[in-house]
């Protein structure tokens, strides 16, 4: 990856933080933004009277299974 290519993606991902911090995320170039960084993650938004109340992302998240034995065990 070319040093303009990481500084672009940077600049993408500040965008976007930004994005979630303001609540702006139900729009389309939200949704250019997550293309363009590869955003594998979840975007989460409450809504109650047609209001952003709040917004947040996590990157990475672990599925809960269960092993042989029964007891819970995390799963990336």
């Amino acid at each position: 990856m070319s040093n303009s290519d990481k500084s672009n993606e940077e600049k993408n991902f500040v965008e976007f933080r930004r994005k979630v911090r303001a609540a702006e995320v139900l729009s389309a170039a939200m949704e250019k933004l997550l293309l363009d960084i590869h955003f594998t993650g979840r975007v989460s938004v409450v809504v109650q009277n047609g209001r952003v109340l709040k917004s947040g992302y996590e990157e990475g998240y672990f599925r809960q299974r269960f092993d042989r034995t029964g007891e819970n065990a995390s799963m990336p």
